[in-house]
């Protein structure tokens, strides 16, 4: 059974997961790396989701605030044991849930364009693609995503 965690940026378990997913975006984002890493930093990020499974961190996601109506979801990670399990689709939902508890109407997103699994969890959830925003405007590779709370 899958066990969802609230927490934030501190938590042990989610550093864990971050330095892991760094070290797959270092491979996945090639030279583009240094660009996309500094809009990742996770040292004030309030609200984290950490799955477990047999009290093992497996993935997790995290949203901050983009403007008073939306939160930009950020750092979703499944380790690759995990992956085909839903995990991420799980931890989505209670991102997505906790965001509208305070207040949120829609959440935003940003992902590879070549992250074909990441692209499929999203359309998935019902996000649709939208223009490139903020620092990914004029990216090739970006998809950006919303998706009315």
């Amino acid at each position: 059974m899958i066990e969802l965690k609230r927490t934030n940026s501190k938590n042990a378990d989610f550093d864990y997961l971050n330095k892991l997913l760094d070290k797959e975006l270092v491979i996945r984002d090639g030279d583009e790396h240094a660009f996309f890493a500094q809009f990742n930093k996770i040292d004030t990020i309030n609200h984290v989701i950490v799955a477990y499974q047999n009290n093992e961190p497996l993935g997790c996601g995290a949203f901050k605030k983009y403007d008073e109506e939306t939160a930009e979801i950020k750092r979703m990670f499944v380790l690759p044991e995990g992956r085909g399990k839903k995990i991420a689709s799980k931890v989505l939902a209670e991102l997505e849930h906790w965001a509208k508890e305070l207040g949120y109407k829609n959440c935003i997103l940003e992902t590879g364009a070549t992250f074909k699994d990441a692209v499929g969890l999203y359309k998935n959830a019902n996000y649709s693609v939208i223009p490139n925003y903020g620092q990914y405007k004029e990216v090739a590779n970006s998809m950006c995503f919303s998706k009315s709370l």
